[in-house]
């Protein structure tokens, strides 16, 4: 459901890992290198990379201290405001396309880390609540540090983004774009629609293209 793993010096990924989860890897000091599909990124303090549930990757060094919380979509989106909020500004929308990000507030980023690590470990009463509460805003700081590093404000479709969390739930299937648009209510023509404004891609290359992590 939601977890915090913790990478340190010489603690490498033995092989590449594929995960319907959402992951993020914060350099909290140091340096690392993590391999994400078939592209190896590296994060020195205070900067951090997402990975978007499905892909392979695989830590291959640290020098330092290295942070990973991953997390279930289903944990996560309760809502459209959710949804929303975990793929706003390509965060973890980006299709293949991963970045390296750095954090401005990084002492708050540290301290959310921690606060979530605390709830997760101790169990407090209605403590998934308050780690939800934390990845919220951990989110929030990733997406405003985008902004000031420059990037243009993007917010998604929820029913784009629904799509996307179909496809991916159903790798190896090779659904065809009407099997999508039946049980997400709507019309080939809204998904292909969607797409294009998204993506520039057709609502069929977007599956060719997600069935391919």
């Amino acid at each position: 459901m939601v977890r915090i793993l913790k990478y340190q010096t010489d603690v490498i990924d033995h092989e590449p890992k594929r995960l319907i989860k959402f992951l993020l890897f914060w350099c909290k000091k140091g340096q690392s290198h993590i391999k994400i599909d078939d592209h190896t990124f590296v994060l020195d303090t205070h900067q951090l990379t997402t990975i978007t549930s499905g892909q392979y990757h695989q830590v291959i060094d640290v020098k330092g201290e290295m942070i990973c919380l991953e997390f279930t979509l289903d944990f996560f989106c309760k809502n459209d405001n959710d949804i929303e909020l975990l793929f706003h500004n390509g965060l973890f929308c980006h299709f293949g396309m991963n970045e390296v990000i750095r954090i401005h507030d990084h002492d708050l980023f540290n301290e959310l880390l921690q606060k979530t690590e605390k709830e997760l470990d101790q169990k407090p009463y209605q403590y998934l609540i308050s780690v939800h509460s934390y990845i919220e805003l951990l989110l929030v700081e990733a997406n405003r540090s985008k902004i000031k590093n420059g990037d243009e404000i993007w917010k998604p479709d929820a029913l784009f983004l629904k799509f996307l969390e179909e496809i991916r739930a159903n790798f190896g299937q090779n659904y065809p774009v009407a099997h999508y648009a039946k049980i997400l209510h709507t019309s080939q023509a809204k998904l292909n629609e969607l797409s294009k404004l998204h993506t520039s891609k057709t609502a069929q290359n977007v599956i060719y293209s997600l069935q391919d992590f």
